[in-house]
C-alpha cells in the first residue's frame, strides 16, 4: 500500500536502453545531497545495474576515504508480491524516499510497484519506437490513435488513487515522462514527437520533463559509482560535463519532489550551487 512513509519514486519502462538506471542513481544521490534519507531497490536480479552502481559507490567511498552522500540499497530476489512489499517496508523504514529501478521488460513486480508509486518516472528515448510503450500513432498523420496497455494501466491506477486519497491517506500519483536523448533526432521528427506527447499527456495527465542527452560521461562514471554531482572527486571537467550536470539538476527540479523539513541547507547548496562558469547547452 502507498501509505504515509517514504515517498516512493518508481523508474519504470518496459523497454530497455532508455536510461532508467542512470537516471534513478543520479536522482537518488541528488536527493541525498539535499539532506534526504534515500533507499533504493533494484527489481532486476540479473542485471542489477542500480545495485551495482551503488555498490561501486560504496567501494569508492571506502577506498578513497571520501565523504559523499550515499543511498541505502538492496536487490529484490523474492518470488511474490508479499515478499516485495516486505522488502520495501524493511528497506524504506526511516527513509524519506524509496526508489525502485525496474527491469526493461514486462514484469509483474514492476507493474506492482508502478501502481504503488507516488512519483512514477518513465524515461523515453525520443523516438516513436519508445513512444509505442505509452501510445500508438497513425502512420500518416502521427496523431495518437490509442493508449497502450501500459498507459491504460497507469491511467486506471491514477483514477482509483484519486478516488481513495482522502479515505485511506494514499498520495495521488504524479506521472512524469522524461525525454532522453533529445539531441539525436532531426527537427521534423522532434516536432512530431512533441505533438504526440503533448496530445497524450492531455489525455492521461502525465507531465513531461527533459532528461539526459547521450553522454559518454554517464557510462564512464559507473565503475566508480560517482555521479555528476560529486564535485571535487571527478577531476578536471570539460564543458560537456558541466552541461550534463546542469541537465541533471534541471531533471531533478522537474520532478518537483518535496524535500523533508530536516534536509540540510548546506548539503542542498553543495549539490545545486551554480558552477563557476555560465554554460549553455
Amino acid at each position: 500500500m502507498s501509505l504515509p512513509g517514504p515517498h516512493r519514486i518508481v523508474f519504470a519502462n518496459e523497454k530497455g536502453g532508455t536510461g532508467k538506471s542512470t537516471t534513478a542513481v543520479h536522482v537518488a544521490i541528488a536527493l541525498a545531497y539535499q539532506g534526504a534519507r534515500v533507499a533504493a531497490i533494484d527489481l532486476d536480479p540479473r542485471q542489477r545495474t542500480l545495485h551495482r552502481y551503488l555498490e561501486n559507490r560504496a567501494e569508492t567511498i571506502g577506498r578513497r576515504a571520501i565523504a559523499v552522500p550515499q543511498a541505502d540499497f538492496a536487490v529484490f530476489t523474492g518470488d511474490s508480491i508479499a515478499a516485495l512489499d516486505a522488502l520495501g517496508e524493511d528497506v524504506g523504514a526511516d527513509h524519506d524516499f524509496l526508489i525502485y529501478d525496474t527491469p526493461g521488460r514486462d514484469d509483474d513486480f514492476a507493474r506492482h510497484v508502478a501502481t504503488q508509486a507516488d512519483t512514477l518516472v518513465t524515461p523515453l528515448n525520443d523516438s516513436f519506437v519508445d513512444f509505442d510503450l505509452i501510445g500508438q500513432v497513425d502512420a500518416e498523420t502521427f496523431k495518437v490513435r490509442r493508449l497502450s496497455f501500459y498507459a491504460e494501466l497507469i491511467w486506471e491506477t491514477r483514477k482509483k488513487r484519486a478516488m481513495t486519497t482522502i479515505r485511506d491517506a494514499r498520495r495521488e500519483m504524479d506521472w512524469v515522462v522524461v525525454r532522453n536523448r533529445t539531441q539525436h533526432i532531426e527537427a521534423r521528427n522532434m516536432r512530431r514527437i512533441d505533438s504526440a506527447l503533448t496530445e497524450l499527456s492531455r489525455r492521461v495527465g502525465f507531465r513531461i520533463a527533459n532528461g539526459l542527452s547521450e553522454r559518454v560521461i554517464y557510462r564512464e562514471l559507473f565503475p566508480s559509482g560517482l555521479t555528476l554531482l560529486d564535485k571535487g572527486h571527478l577531476g578536471e571537467l570539460g564543458t560537456s560535463h558541466l552541461v550534463a550536470r546542469q541537465e541533471m539538476r534541471a531533471l531533478v527540479a522537474g520532478l518537483k519532489l518535496q524535500m523533508p523539513a530536516g534536509a540540510a541547507a548546506a548539503q542542498r547548496e553543495m549539490a545545486f550551487a551554480a558552477d563557476g562558469a555560465s554554460v549553455q547547452a
